[in-house]
């Protein structure tokens, strides 16, 4: 269905349009019409018309400046222009205007079908475009969520990838490279730091959740996680990595009418504790600050930076090398834990010019040890208790600041190359085991489940690290193997195709004569008859 609006001075032109849309589009438009500029505007306010064609010229307000009036109203209506001028500067006007066609009477009969066609066809395709966002919205708020929460979880357990937080915000039009978390905690009532009834206050909020998000987005331009225990985990992005004193103040004002828009909606209470900004792939520090923040204190809303409760730095100390360094060793990054190690060295090199070795000892132990510590965990290392009972006369020895620093420097680099060997070690040791069972046992019914029962991991692990240490699937490289044991008995035994069949695992002689065609390119029988 078309609205159709008709504006011109003369019944004549009225009827005659009305006539010709009637004959040829029938009940597909409604049709109503105005004879002056005024009661265009006046029809159009309540009429609302998909198509409007209008003379230019009429009693009181003309065409072009009526079209100019419904414009800030009327912003999907398709214009057409009528005139008995064919004047340049109408119809330039008209253009400026964005009128889809300027038609001159008098007005030959197939030239407006074929406009009104046209116009007509501009309007279904503009429908289903506005259909086609409106799902596109339908099913994004319906996704999002589920989006926003994975971003949060990955963040809060630390579980990501790289490139997976830049896939997050791609996706969540994330721009800035900072951000801070907020932990909103609910309960029946706050007694002291805690909330009281944390399971059952969860269910609650888990049943409102929908309206409690709505709520939270309102205060805040944030991405928001699921309710866990009777925590919400909510993430807001920041352009700056430092928020100024009347900035935070203003953050916590808005966090606590949050609190009185959240209780007042809802029969739970409600605290906000927030955490200092980070980049984004360091905001799990920055969830911890919040709940830590929380403890601290028995407010409604705590913001760490109030609060006593984290460790500070003296002003040149390159606090931004240590977690990238670790995080490089706990990944085997062997030239990431180089480039970040001489640069923390290099600045300890710079503090102990004034003959501090003793500090710059201490560090280098300190570091040392804790990059060893992660090479336990990650790496699969044995740990012997008295393996590092060297080191302290080691680094006493050392009486310059680049004999200590390359020692810094080796031993984290000894850490880092356990983790990536060990690793390696590990999965070399699994297919070595799994290939010999494989070899062993090729003769009988065996299976990937059973293999893996044999090296101690799960199919799927062993499947992955198989293909990716041989190069073929287990399925693959069993059947080569039990191929070439029976080329080798057509080549040099008088057993028949049956018993080999047998003997190399098979026990359909049918499919094995097909697993071997499909390897070999010719039937055992045929291959034998070669020979």
């Amino acid at each position: 269905m078309y609205r159709v609006m008709l504006a011109d001075d003369e019944g004549i032109v009225i009827d005659s349009m009305k006539f010709i849309i009637e004959k040829e589009f029938g009940s597909k438009c409604t049709v109503e019409y105005a004879k002056t500029g005024r009661q265009v505007i006046e029809l159009a306010e309540h009429f609302r018309p998909d198509i409007a064609v209008i003379d230019i010229h009429m009693p009181g307000i003309n065409g072009i400046d009526a079209i100019r009036e419904m414009k800030q109203f009327c912003t999907n209506t398709v214009f057409i222009v009528m005139s008995a001028y064919d004047k340049f500067d109408y119809a330039k006007e008209a253009i400026k205007l964005g009128v889809m066609e300027y038609i001159t009477k008098p007005m030959d009969r197939m030239k407006v079908v074929n406009v009104l066609k046209k116009a007509m066809e501009q309007i279904d395709s503009d429908r289903e475009k506005r259909s086609n966002e409106l799902l596109i919205k339908e099913k994004l708020e319906t996704v999002e969520p589920i989006i926003e929460n994975g971003l949060i979880y990955d963040i809060l357990l630390q579980e990501h990838f790289e490139e997976d937080i830049d896939s997050y915000r791609t996706i969540l039009g994330i721009e800035e490279n900072y951000g801070y978390m907020m932990a909103i905690v609910c309960g029946d009532s706050q007694e002291g730091n805690r909330m009281t009834n944390a399971i059952g206050s969860s269910v609650k909020a888990s049943g409102k959740y929908q309206e409690i998000r709505e709520g939270v987005k309102t205060f805040f331009n944030c991405k928001i996680g699921n309710v866990m225990a009777n925590k919400i985990a909510v993430l807001v992005p920041c352009s700056k990595d430092k928020l100024e004193y009347n900035e935070r103040t203003e953050l916590i004002d808005r966090a606590r009418e949050l609190v009185r828009y959240l209780r007042k909606r809802n029969d739970i209470s409600f605290r906000v504790g927030i955490g200092g900004i980070r980049p984004l792939r360091e905001l799990g520090d920055s969830y911890r600050d919040a709940l830590n923040a929380l403890i601290a204190t028995t407010g409604s809303v705590a913001h760490v930076d109030d609060l006593n409760i984290n460790c500070d730095y003296e002003e040149d100390y390159p606090k931004g090398l240590e977690k990238p360094l670790f995080e490089a060793v706990s990944k085997g990054d062997l030239n990431g834990t180089q480039v970040i190690a001489d640069k923390y060295g290099d600045w300890m090199c710079k503090r102990a010019k004034d003959g501090d070795l003793m500090s710059m000892r201490l560090k280098v132990l300190e570091f040392a040890l804790y990059a060893e510590h992660i090479a336990y965990q990650n790496g699969g290392q044995t740990y012997h208790y008295s393996s590092r009972n060297n080191y302290l006369p080691e680094i006493m020895a050392l009486d310059t600041t680049d004999g200590i620093k390359d020692w810094f420097t080796g031993k984290l680099l000894e850490a880092c190359r356990n983790v990536s060997s060990k690793r390696e070690e590990r999965s070399n040791d699994i297919i070595k085991t799994a290939k010999k069972y494989i070899d062993d046992h090729f003769d009988k019914e065996i299976s990937l489940d059973d293999v893996s029962r044999i090296v101690n991991i799960s199919p799927y692990y062993f499947s992955k690290i198989f293909k990716e240490e041989s190069g073929l699937n287990f399925i693959e490289y069993l059947t080569n193997i039990r191929i070439d044991k029976a080329k080798k008995l057509l080549e040099n035994s008088n057993m028949s195709i049956k018993e080999i069949c047998i003997s190399c695992g098979y026990t359909d002689p049918n499919y094995f004569s097909r697993s071997f065609k499909k390897n070999v390119g010719v039937t055992p029988t045929e291959y034998k008859d070669q020979l």
